[in-house]
């Protein structure tokens, strides 16, 4: 992969959107991202990674796509969530290596974004003191919220339906709660 196409991501992502699109849901958007990006996703998802390959902003790059961009190509699809474990262990190699510390604080949220949406109770613990260390009291909280589901379901309830999981009585009790999915 060429280091303009990762540069490209990170120009994409953090200058030509702003915040408010990065978690909303948006016809629009999926299909622009999907436009310019699903050839490049496609790429990463199908070749080893490893962090020391590659530039800390490189590596930001290809979480994003693999983590933030998922959701936008394969809206409500299963694949949407196939590449988390992938950009989850790159962002734990550059977290390893204390290289999330090169990162302006805005690209490292993006960075700890995979440990937010991992289904595992002990990457919520790491994502809390990442995101703790962060300062960015909304993320943290929205961390908080994600951890408790976990711990409690021990899996994202709302995933459920799409990843063809059988969602339990309290699982379906708690979709009915106002702020049950992200």
């Amino acid at each position: 992969m060429a280091a303009r196409e990762l540069d490209s991501v990170l120009t994409y992502w953090f200058d030509t959107l702003k915040p408010a699109d990065w978690f909303r849901k948006s016809a629009t958007l999926d299909a622009d991202i999907t436009q310019r990006f699903a050839s490049l996703h496609l790429r990463l998802a199908n070749e080893p990674l490893d962090a020391a390959t590659l530039s800390t902003s490189e590596a930001l790059a290809v979480v994003i796509v693999l983590d933030q961009f998922s959701r936008n190509i394969y809206r409500d699809k299963a694949q949407a969530f196939a590449f988390d474990a992938k950009a989850l262990c790159l962002a734990q190699q550059l977290v390893a290596q204390g290289r999330d510390q090169q990162l302006p604080a805005q690209q490292r949220m993006f960075l700890y974004m995979p440990y937010m949406h991992s289904e595992e109770l002990a990457v919520h613990d790491d994502a809390v003191t990442l995101f703790t260390a962060l300062g960015f009291a909304n993320n943290l909280k929205f961390e908080h919220q994600h951890r408790d589901i976990i711990k409690r379901f021990g899996r994202y309830p709302h995933r459920n339906d799409i990843l063809g999981r059988t969602s339990s009585k309290a699982e379906l009790d708690f979709l009915q709660q106002p702020g049950s999915s992200f």
